[in-house]
């Protein structure tokens, strides 16, 4: 007995120490990374802010919105405990303390604890649904519970609505199947489908706290050290090195997965990029605006991933090729759905750079169409791909077929590399200024093109959106300055500085090297101005024609972030306008205008950009189930007038290049590929304006 009590206790104080020796490690890991974050933001970053009270309360504000989001685990006294910190964090931080940090996250953890008991005791007795009450959904129209009777109360309700919606499917199934007398659905009562209901949301929680308890350390310290860097501007961030090894998969085009690029929104996983050619893109149903609330391995019941950690739902949403996953989303029109997609490796090629050629039936004009996703490089890879080198390709094989212009594509282009634009833009230009790049203690450096010859001089189009960003804002606003072609769509993101990655293992000294690896610090260094001087940050590029765009109203873009940067402007570079644009610009302009204000499909957008607005702002929602479905009706009715947008075409011939159609033709899947691009652009209105406007350039 006393031999296996000298056991017990010498693996009691082994664990102990174990235990440790970990928080140890990561209280210095910790302190190595604030200060070697500090120190490069300070050192290089544009605009650094001083750390002093008013960068104290804007971390503490950042750091509590992100950390409880949705208002749900801290109460009222739990804030005001915190807040005896909100102006001591920035002497911690030149200290190398995350004292705040270590104070926010027990609270947090001991605040779950507390929760979890909610739960089961919640969930165990059915919802009144017969009762009129009405749910908060948006957290800056809500305070923090005031006690833990009103915290209760609220996770009652939240609890209640997470049944309701899934209620509100299962009822909509069984009903769909009575209509159609589908016998394999099995009818059951509205008290069985309820109980369900409750089963499901229990389990999806009980499988959320067993992924809260997987949450690793270099997840957790990202949130506050993100907010620090986040004060700074929204595009300095820290990664760690797992998150750094995704960007890198991103930027190079080597995708995987489902195909869409997603990002943390608020406590949601949203999708920003549908990727072309991949899984999701060919099952045609998820849509970038789109919220993911849950995530389902085929038929097993679906897991909740809202305020989910970003890392810890793309883990369940990605899977083995020719695996399902179901993704339960919540549309821009607040309905939900449930879609299935088969996983699949993306096809690398449909990520970069590729043309077609339109054809106008009308004036027989022949167009070359080339879109380009993103301004890709694969920094590990000079052979590897690259879009400069694919523009150049795919302009020298559209003059090859004797286009009569050429439209560039950079619609949902998030932008990429600064070098690779400055180059492309220099196709289309003779010669001189592309952008105008500043950093803090520099004067302004002009990049200019790095050739004195000119790719295509024929007329030119360059479409945008409110998601064309950075790279793709030079480009456009250099063949704007220059006159060189017509710019049309909608004014675009505003994203006007340059970033670098910084490995934040080259700081760390010879007695801390046990903390690697530490990751990398995306750092805002430089500002680019338009040739014509004007910055295109928070304002973006207008466009020479502006066209409906659904997310018009929406609050979108960079001047909606967090501490953005601020708009300014330099002196304007030497540059000569191009000679080759018609004088009269004012009448093609008018021209494509009145065509926009006849066209039923512009209507249409016009329209739904309306709803959208509309549906944006309304954030309190019924849990009565009755009112709860006579509004998903009505959101779905309305869905439906907007439905026939997908089924207007144009009169355009959309066609493969000659020199690729031998390609294409000998390969099913490239053949296919090709014939759903080409489906997709027959009913792309904002093409076949595009193609008006050239029309009218061409004359």
């Amino acid at each position: 007995m006393k031999k296996n009590l000298v056991l017990y206790s010498t693996l009691l104080i082994i664990i102990i120490s174990i235990i440790a020796a970990t928080c140890i490690d990561d209280d210095k890991k910790s302190r190595v990374l604030t200060r070697n974050i500090l120190r490069t933001i300070h050192g290089v970053h544009y605009e650094p802010k001083n750390i002093d009270d008013t960068f104290s309360e804007q971390v503490f504000d950042l750091y509590l919105k992100r950390l409880d989001f949705g208002k749900r685990y801290f109460i009222q006294s739990d804030i005001e405990t915190l807040k005896e910190s909100r102006h001591l964090i920035d002497e911690q931080l030149k200290e190398n303390s995350v004292e705040f940090y270590d104070l926010a996250n027990k609270l947090l953890e001991e605040r779950t604890n507390l929760v979890k008991k909610y739960y089961k005791e919640i969930l165990d007795k059915p919802f009144d649904f017969d009762k009129n009450e009405k749910l908060e959904t948006d957290p800056d129209k809500i305070n923090y519970p005031k006690d833990e009777v009103d915290r209760k109360e609220s996770w009652r309700k939240y609890l209640k609505y997470q049944t309701l919606t899934r209620l509100y499917v299962s009822i909509d199934i069984q009903e769909k199947a009575q209509e159609k007398n589908d016998t394999s659905v099995q009818i059951k009562t509205f008290a069985e489908l309820e109980k369900e209901a409750r089963e499901k949301v229990l389990k999806s929680y009980t499988e959320w706290e067993k992924r809260l308890i997987q949450i690793r350390y270099e997840y957790r310290i990202a949130l506050y050290m993100n907010a620090i860097a986040n004060v700074n501007d929204p595009h300095t961030e820290y990664f760690p090195p797992r998150e750094k090894e995704n960007f890198d998969i991103q930027i190079s085009g080597r995708l995987e997965g489902i195909g869409a690029t997603l990002q943390s929104s608020e406590g949601y996983v949203k999708v920003v990029r549908i990727v072309p050619g991949s899984a999701s893109w060919k099952q045609g149903d998820l849509e970038v605006g789109d919220l993911i609330i849950k995530v389902g391995q085929g038929s097993e019941a679906p897991v909740d991933v809202v305020d989910v950690r970003l890392d810890d739902a793309v883990k369940i949403i990605r899977g083995k090729k020719g695996s399902e996953v179901r993704l339960t989303v919540k549309k821009l029109d607040g309905s939900i759905h449930v879609i299935p997609i088969i996983r699949d490796v993306v096809i690398i090629e449909e990520t970069f750079a590729k043309s077609a050629i339109v054809t106008d039936e009308k004036t027989g004009a022949k167009i070359g169409y080339i879109v380009l996703p993103k301004f890709y490089v694969d920094f590990h890879d000079p052979n590897g791909p690259n879009c400069s080198r694919d523009m150049k390709r795919e302009i020298e094989n559209l003059k090859k077929e004797n286009v009569d212009g050429i439209i560039v594509d950079l619609r949902n282009n998030t932008g990429g590399s600064l070098t690779d634009v400055v180059k492309i833009a220099g196709y289309f230009v003779k010669e001189g200024p592309m952008v105008q790049v500043l950093s803090r203690l520099d004067a302004p450096k002009v990049l200019r093109d790095p050739q004195k010859t000119i790719l295509w001089d024929g007329p030119l189009a360059v479409m945008i959106n409110t998601f064309s960003a950075s790279a793709s804002e030079i480009f456009a606003a250099a063949i704007q300055d220059y006159r060189r072609g017509i710019i049309i769509g909608s004014p675009s993101f505003g994203k006007g500085t340059v970033q670098r990655f910084i490995d934040l293992d080259r700081f760390v000294s010879a007695s801390d090297v046990d903390v690697k690896p530490l990751g990398a610090l995306k750092i805002t260094m430089q500002k680019f101005y338009r040739i014509d001087g004007h910055s295109t940050q928070r304002k973006g590029v207008v466009p020479d024609i502006l066209i409906p765009d659904r997310y018009a109203y929406l609050e979108v873009g960079e001047k909606n972030a967090d501490y953005p940067i601020k708009w300014d402007e330099i002196a304007k570079a030497n540059f000569d306008l191009c000679e080759n644009m018609p004088t009269d610009i004012n009448s093609i302009i008018r021209r494509s205008s009145e065509r926009i204000e006849k066209t039923e499909a512009f209507k249409l957008i016009e329209k739904s950009a309306k709803h959208l607005k509309k549906m944006d702002n309304k954030s309190k929602l019924s849990l009565n189930f009755k009112k709860y479905k006579k509004a998903q009706t009505k959101i779905k009715n309305i869905a439906k007038n907007f439905d026939e947008l997908k089924d207007l075409k144009h009169e355009l011939v959309i066609d493969a290049l000659e020199i690729k159609k031998a390609e294409i033709e000998n390969d099913t899947l490239k053949m296919t590929r090709f014939e759903n691009w080409q489906k997709e652009m027959q009913k792309d209105f904002y093409i076949r304006e595009t193609v008006s406007v050239l029309n009218d350039l061409i004359k």
